[in-house]
């Protein structure tokens, strides 16, 4: 069974930084792929970020790109999320999620149908 923990989140001012971490057990995120999403208040999940060692793709979506980089600790077993120069419109519940080893040498990596194992979330509050 596959466990999912986030943490890392927290209060900060517009340009400020944050790095999100994703521990797991049950998963290892050097043979097999994991995305980072987002869900702010009353909106849909969204990715944020996708990384897949074994299918040798790392993606970010535009809204990200420049500002968040995404990166595995393959020694620790563990996902990050560095956030960089944040916006208030960055405000979400963060999610890292991962997905059955055999789906990650492709497939739709930016819908939330893709994974099958999900964290409980870390929040992000960025203030103007």
């Amino acid at each position: 069974q596959v466990q999912l923990v986030e943490s890392g989140g927290g209060s900060v001012q517009a340009g400020g930084s944050l790095r999100l971490s994703c521990a797991a057990s049950g998963y290892t995120f050097s043979s097999g792929c994991m995305g980072w999403f987002r869900q702010a208040p009353g909106e849909l999940r969204e990715v944020v970020a996708f990384i897949s060692p074994i299918g040798g793709q790392t993606k970010l979506a535009d809204f990200v790109k420049g500002r968040f980089t995404v990166s595995l600790d393959n020694a620790k077993n563990m996902a990050y999320l560095q956030m960089r120069i944040l916006e208030p419109g960055d405000t979400a519940m963060y999610y890292c999620a991962t997905a059955r080893v055999w789906d990650c040498y492709g497939g739709a990596w930016y819908g939330e149908k893709f994974y099958n194992s999900w964290g409980q979330g870390t929040q992000v509050t960025v203030s103007s």
